[in-house]
């Protein structure tokens, strides 16, 4: 029986079939389709099986339970009765049960189960023992999930903000997940290439063994995607490496070798992969190390040249230098919005390719047991609070007081100091609702209603005036709303008065920087002011009308000036109002009547004459009648014969005659066959009544109406009488007879005959002029 009885227990016989299974089957054959997985709605279920309660059936048939199922259920029996009679856990218990399990999860074969939330951190909640290997396993892990949070959500708009986020977490513990988790966030989205490697420059400048190791990384992936011929790899580690040669975390060297080695046996993939990389580096090598982009360029011109490449490699070549040609418009190095490093601050690495001793470190992907946890941790926090600018605890703890003195002096030392603003931005946005709310009023009253709702800061009221005037200007035709504005504006305030009339002269002064019909408009708006009296006619004092004062532009705003106040106050109003007594210092550069400048005053009535109010004229006219005769101007005295380098040629005895000296040796133009006279006035000492002959020799020179010239002797005839007036007068006119014998005279020397007669008779003929 004992033999029985072990091999029953070491044997595990099968359990008998339930009673029901000796029944007799149908006999009917009926052959049945599989069972379905997917149960048909229309298909009844069968009801579930009746419980069976130790060993006994729902029906209340019993079946005798066998010896294995009899201790299963006497060990049941005796974990229920020591549960029940054991004491509550203590805490030591507890959290031994929690590591326990939380080790068991993380040490399953299947990698893991999924826990719920709510169950996860029960769990971590009982594991508060720093120094257990479970609590930093829990710690790495919640690091490597923020790590890469915080890198997937990264962009433009909010990278000021997540760089002090990262910086919370450890990154000298984490700095292997930070480089993993960046290299793999860009090479799924190269388009944030820019971005991430902005992350890297920011945290390289506090943490350099962070960005060496990411660059350390991105060379080694690179070399290893180059032996297996990875395009896609080889693309997305040079993007990066690129972006930061630009961001200065990488030498350029570095892009230099690769560019080099991707060039050296050229092919269609490692053509594209350079000119990928070239066209993101390039504007920094054109900048910092021209020879090396001389170089690079060469290459890629000699294998443009060679041919052998693909028509679209070639193509992206010939789009390169274009893109070079442009200077790299398109493709600057570091975009405005991620320029955050200084150089100064930046700390550039270099590395060369084909380093052989460079080490990826994957072991600090994963998690290793620290027994110095707390101690590393202390000194991050310190680092930290050093990166950030923040006080540690301790600090913070013990200069509470000195902390608060300190922000109140600070605080006061704000409100005294005054902020400057140098870009004009307030002032643009008070032009800004100034115009608005000009432009959204119905009509002038509401708009000055307005108006003196907006707050003006101090030193900001010319702005009103110079808006109005200028949206007045703005206007294709003057709309009377803006003088209606100018005038309220003008009679509310003396304030605002004395800025109007600042406004005339400023504008008067610039008036040429305008086209015509703003210049049109602004002379309306002031002549409207000046017609309502809303300024004083005392302005017009500016205003200087004459030639050298006034431009084309000046003198077309004074035309519709006065021609608006004209057509406003009538001419009889206009006229009383210019001939003020008061005014009238203020009108002397408009209407100006100085005895010394009367070109002025010509001009001022030929300028009013011209513009149709010559009857504003009347008393410059009058004032120029009465202006005295200028004296005529004084003869001018007889020149002196100057003092000869040479002596003077003898003169016969009878050239010595007082006529004779009249003639001197001279070079004259005289024209054949004109007649004229001329008066000469002689030495009233010679009076000669008698005739004397003798002979003088002249240089003249005659022309003839056919221009040619040649040279002869040929004597001249001249005639020397009294004129008609009577004695004392020494008077007498000189005729020369041209000879006959030729029309074609030019540089001749003539023998002149002089005769003085007594007779009245007057010779006609070719008169000679000393």
């Amino acid at each position: 029986m004992a033999e029985t009885m072990m091999l029953q227990s070491a044997v595990r016989l099968p359990t008998p079939p339930p009673p029901d299974a000796h029944l007799p089957e149908p006999t009917t054959s009926r052959k049945r389709s599989p069972p379905s997985r997917s149960p048909s709605p229309r298909r009844r279920r069968s009801p579930p099986a009746r419980p069976r309660i130790n060993g006994v059936s729902a029906k209340g048939t019993e079946r005798p339970m066998d010896e294995r199922e009899r201790q299963l259920a006497e060990r049941f029996r005796s974990q229920q009765k020591a549960t029940a009679e054991s004491k509550p856990l203590t805490e030591e218990a507890k959290q031994a049960l929690a590591k326990a399990e939380y080790e068991k999860l993380l040490t399953m074969r299947s990698g893991g189960t999924y826990i719920p939330p709510a169950r996860l951190r029960a769990l971590q909640a009982h594991i508060v023992d720093k120094t257990s290997k479970e609590y930093q396993r829990m710690a790495w892990e919640a690091l490597k999930k923020s790590i890469n949070g915080l890198i997937n959500k990264v962009n433009v708009g909010n990278l000021r903000h997540v760089i002090p986020e990262l910086f919370n977490e450890n990154l000298v513990r984490g700095r292997g997940l930070f480089c993993r988790s960046i290299m793999r966030a860009q090479a799924s989205s190269l388009a944030f290439t820019p971005i991430f490697a902005a992350t890297a420059a920011i945290v390289n400048t506090k943490l350099p063994k962070i960005g060496e190791l990411l660059l350390i990384r991105l060379i080694l992936q690179f070399r290893k995607a180059f032996k297996r011929n990875d395009k896609t790899v080889c693309l997305s580690s040079t993007s990066f490496i690129a972006h930061l040669v630009n961001q200065r975390v990488a030498h350029e060297m570095v892009a230099a070798q690769i560019l080099l080695l991707l060039l050296t046996n050229p092919t269609d993939d490692s053509v594209e992969i350079a000119v990928g990389l070239t066209r993101e580096v390039g504007q920094y090598l054109e900048e910092e190390s021209p020879q090396i982009a001389l170089v690079v360029f060469d290459q890629f011109r000699n294998i443009l040249h060679e041919g052998g490449m693909d028509k679209r490699v070639e193509y992206m070549i010939e789009v390169l230098f274009q893109v070079r040609k442009d200077r790299f418009r398109d493709n600057p190095s570091i975009k405005e919005e991620l320029d955050l490093v200084e150089d100064e601050d930046q700390i550039t690495h270099q590395i060369e390719l084909a380093d052989e001793g460079l080490q990826a470190q994957d072991t600090l992907n994963i998690f290793k047991f620290d027994p110095e946890w707390e101690q590393h941790e202390d000194d991050y926090k310190k680092l930290k609070a050093e990166i950030l600018g923040e006080a540690s605890d301790d600090e913070s703890a013990s200069d509470d007081s000195d902390d608060e003195s300190s922000d109140d002096e600070e605080a006061e030392k704000e409100r005294q100091m005054e902020i400057k603003d140098q870009c004009n931005t307030d002032l643009v946005n008070l032009r800004r609702t100034i115009y608005l709310t000009i432009m959204s009023s119905s009509d002038f009253e509401e708009c000055c209603h307005k108006l003196m709702k907006v707050t003006l800061p101090a030193g900001q009221e010319p702005e009103l005036p110079s808006m109005i005037v200028e949206c007045c200007s703005q206007e294709r035709a003057y709309i009377k709303f803006y003088g209606l504005v100018g005038e309220r504006f003008a009679k509310l305030n003396r304030l605002w008065l004395n800025l109007f009339e600042e406004s005339f002269a400023k504008y008067y002064d610039t008036i040429h920087r305008y086209e015509t019909n703003r210049l049109r408009n602004i002379a309306r708006f002031f002549g409207h002011l000046l017609s309502s009296d809303a300024i004083g006619w005392h302005v017009l004092s500016v205003v200087r009308l004459n030639e050298e004062d006034t431009t084309s532009s000046s003198r077309i705003f004074i035309k519709i000036l006065f021609q608006d106040l004209a057509e406003a106050l009538g001419m009889s109003k206009l006229q009383d109002r210019l001939k003020d007594e008061i005014l009238r210092p203020s009108y002397d550069g408009i209407f100006p009547m100085n005895p010394e400048e009367p070109k002025n005053t010509r001009f001022s009535i030929n300028y009013f004459t011209s513009i149709g109010m010559g009857v504003l004229t009347e008393e410059m006219r009058e004032h120029l009648k009465n202006l005295p005769k200028p004296a005529p101007p004084a003869l001018p005295e007889p020149s002196r014969p100057t003092h000869r380098t040479r002596p003077p040629a003898p003169i016969p005895d009878h050239a010595h005659h007082p006529v004779a000296g009249l003639l001197t040796t001279t070079a004259t133009k005289i024209e054949a066959g004109r007649e004229t006279d001329r008066i000469l006035h002689l030495d009233p000492q010679v009076h000669h009544k008698g005739l004397v002959a003798f002979l003088l020799i002249l240089n003249l020179t005659v022309s003839t109406s056919e221009n040619q010239t040649r040279k002869s002797r040929q004597p001249v005839t001249v005639s020397l009488t009294p004129s008609q007036i009577s004695p004392p007068t020494k008077q007498y006119l000189i005729s020369v007879s041209k000879p006959s014998t030729s029309k074609e005279t030019a540089a001749v020397v003539f023998i002149v005959k002089i005769s003085i007669a007594s007779t009245t008779e007057k010779a006609r003929g070719i008169i000679f002029v000393v």
